[in-house]
């Protein structure tokens, strides 16, 4: 069950009648700047435009330019298709019409796609997890505070694991080539950036005359379980040793 934002002209509005025979759960709001400031969270956002296209269409863009992390569908007439194009930002349209298995399927499929895409987005690593998405970064679960040059900086570093990178190779990647500063602005960032990471600083290694890379953490090898001696074996031990007792005895 998924929770879904409607934005309409009209707080009372119901533009897609068989939206409520689902299970979701719908919240009707106007489309309105303030409203799109302090939106609350949610899993898939709908606009209505059913009655006022442009509208619908500033209220898409303005979402889209605010990055937006879930799936965004319009609802529209039979008339109205003809107007939606790529610029409207839209992960899918549903028409009037639509019956609940349509509508259902499609928030499935979208919101699974973009669950999708979000995996696909960050980068795993010896207890670092990168959201290229949202420009975040944490170290076992604990975020990290980083500024665009350092989280740059750890996720190049995080996808070439292992490969060593010269000073100058760094300065190309992640400043770029219209940088005019020298590489001990590299050694500065990396300082910063081992400080943040706290006892995960070894991550980021250094080959001395070279540059640096980014170490792979050995796993710990696992003992394997001690093996339970079965009893008969036991019992085959304990009749040995008291076989030998009494032949020493004699």
């Amino acid at each position: 069950m998924a929770h879904i934002l409607m934005l309409s002209s009209a707080p009372d509005a119901e533009p897609l009648p068989s939206l409520g025979l689902l299970s979701h759960t719908v919240e009707v709001v106007v489309a309105a700047p303030a409203t799109l400031v302090a939106a609350p969270t949610t899993d898939l956002i709908m606009v209505d435009a059913t009655t006022n296209l442009a509208a619908a269409k500033g209220v898409c863009g303005v979402l889209h330019s605010g990055g937006i992390s879930v799936p965004l569908f319009a609802i529209v007439t039979d008339g109205g298709l003809a107007a939606v194009n790529h610029q409207w930002h839209v992960d899918d349209l549903l028409v009037v019409g639509a019956g609940p298995a349509e509508i259902d399927a499609r928030i499935r499929l979208a919101m699974a796609r973009r669950e999708g895409e979000s995996s696909a987005s960050k980068i795993r690593a010896s207890g670092i997890v990168i959201d290229e998405a949202s420009y975040s970064a944490k170290a076992r679960d604990r975020s990290l505070d980083l500024t665009f040059k350092e989280f740059e900086l750890l996720r190049f570093l995080a996808s070439h694991p292992g490969h060593v990178f010269t000073r100058e190779q760094l300065l190309s990647e992640v400043w770029g080539y219209d940088y005019f500063g020298g590489t001990r602005t590299v050694d500065v960032h990396v300082r910063r950036l081992r400080a943040k990471l706290g006892d995960l600083e070894s991550l980021i290694g250094t080959v001395r005359n070279v540059g640096y890379c980014f170490n792979i953490a050995e796993e710990p090898e696992k003992t394997p379980p001690a093996q339970a001696t079965p009893a008969s074996t036991t019992a085959s031990a304990d009749a040995e040793v008291e076989s030998l007792s009494a032949s020493i005895a004699v």
